[in-house]
């Protein structure tokens, strides 16, 4: 009896600490009334702003909240899915030399589990024209909500993946971000 209390002990304190990240989305890219963009679209690498960098959820079922947190990089994560969802719409995306650019601080980047898994996901995009010229410039950012078990690292990869992809989403049907990617 003392072996199973112990294992149960363990097994109840596994924290979900130091989880690579991993792309898991649930929700679909809308597109709306999105216009095709004849130009090319270069991303840069993402910057994490995050004041802890480590940090990307947390449950607080409890009164101790359970920390999920990883060693990878968020700005990195984001910018590659950000930009194979482009890819997706239809856009054209390249490497270098593109007509705009996209650049970009990841200022939020967070799920907080509670009776549902809650993310939220926020972004200071610049698009830049060939020649440097800021198009356009601003906060773009993405929520999502589930249900899952409790304290589960497929529900928190789940739920941040379908935070990128409606801001995604939120970004392409914006008239705005839409003629900054045409490069007016």
């Amino acid at each position: 009896m003392l072996v199973l209390t112990a294992f149960a002990v363990t097994a109840k304190s596994a924290l979900l600490e130091h989880v690579p990240l991993r792309w898991q989305p649930t929700s679909q890219l809308r597109l709306g009334t999105m216009q095709m963009v004849p130009t090319t679209i270069q991303f840069e690498t993402f910057t994490d702003i995050r004041d802890n960098k480590e940090t990307i959820g947390e449950n607080r079922e409890n009164d101790t909240p359970k920390p999920v947190t990883t060693t990878d990089d968020v700005g990195v994560f984001v910018s590659t899915h950000m930009r194979e969802l482009f890819d997706k719409a239809g856009l054209k995306t390249v490497d270098s030399g593109g007509t705009v650019t996209i650049k970009g601080e990841v200022k939020q980047f967070f799920a907080r589990e509670t009776s549902t898994y809650q993310s939220n996901t926020v972004i200071h995009l610049t698009v830049s024209g060939g020649d440097g010229k800021t198009l356009w410039t601003g906060i773009v950012q993405g929520d999502a909500t589930r249900f899952g078990r409790s304290y589960k690292i497929e529900n928190y990869y789940e739920v941040l993946s379908d935070a990128i992809v409606n801001t995604v989403s939120s970004m392409l049907g914006s008239a705005e971000f839409q003629k900054a990617l045409s490069g007016r």
